[in-house]
């Protein structure tokens, strides 16, 4: 069954969107837009005096999405997909990238500064990850589980060609199954482990783009949820990256991912990489 929604997920946002469109840009209808790609890295040693350790790294990644448009209506879609491993000399395979976020918000235009919106996101990993601070590796997710439902209302500021942001009363479901122990589970009851976990709060969502030189692109992704049982802890996600363009299907991507989820772990997680990308524009 979760293989199957998975494939309603991506089947539905083949027809979806990477970039945002701006309103005055926006079409009545569907408007789509869409990029494919893959990212690459590589480092080879022969008979290097100071030591080394070969490796290759890639990633496949997907920006899909649609925005339906009826002044003053507007209906966003979006999915991002990501999968990457890397492979060490002695070592093997390793996941190292493993997210999907599907997103769906709607919005009306009042003629206020800020329009009030409903949301829905989704995000889980795409396939089994592993812990490999321990010997040996330990799975420690699967697709939806856990999974991460949540609904959303508020208001959201669209208005800046950069920067849009929204502010909202939060509904936060988590699923889980064979690793419910980990992120579902209620400690305090000790009988028995939960698999499912409730929670409402306040969620923020702000996106950023700039082109701040010729071909090259500034991207900002940051989402922010605390639970009104503790308003002094709070989820971060926080994904930025740079695009150098070096043609229309080349380009060199940096991106550092800042991650903070106490149902995690307590520990502050960093991502960081430097590829040679190679990307393909649907729409």
């Amino acid at each position: 069954m979760k293989r199957i929604f998975l494939f309603i997920i991506i089947a539905f946002s083949i027809n979806t969107f990477a970039q945002e469109i701006p309103d005055s840009l926006l079409k009545n209808g569907w408007n789509m837009t869409g990029v494919v790609g893959v990212n690459l890295s590589q480092t080879a040693f022969s008979n290097w005096a100071q030591g080394g350790t070969n490796s290759l790294a890639f990633s496949v990644y997907t920006n899909l999405g649609a925005v339906y448009f009826d002044h003053p209506w507007k209906w966003k879609n979006r999915l991002n997909a990501i999968f990457g491993r890397t492979r060490l000399e002695d070592v093997g395979y390793r996941t190292t990238e493993n997210d999907i976020y599907f997103e769906s918000v709607g919005s009306r235009n009042i003629g206020w500064a800020v329009d009030p919106y409903i949301s829905v996101t989704f995000r889980s990993a795409i396939t089994k990850g592993y812990d490999y601070a321990v010997e040996p590796e330990v799975q420690i997710v699967d697709f939806f589980d856990p999974g991460y439902l949540t609904e959303a209302i508020g208001f959201t500021y669209d208005k800046n060609k950069i920067i849009t942001t929204r502010l909202g009363i939060a509904f936060q479901q988590t699923f889980a199954n064979k690793f419910a122990a980990l992120y579902t589970d209620d400690k305090e009851t000790l009988d028995k482990i939960e698999d499912f976990k409730f929670e409402t709060g306040i969620e923020s969502v702000t996106e950023a783009k700039y082109e701040f030189l010729p071909n090259m692109t500034y991207y900002s992704f940051l989402r922010l949820f605390t639970r009104f049982k503790a308003l002094d802890v709070w989820d971060v996600r926080w994904d930025n990256i740079i695009t150098a363009k070096v043609n229309d299907y080349i380009n060199v991507n940096l991106s550092v991912t800042v991650l903070h989820e106490i149902s995690q772990t307590r520990k502050t997680q960093l991502r960081e990489a430097l590829q040679l990308g190679f990307s393909y524009s649907l729409f």
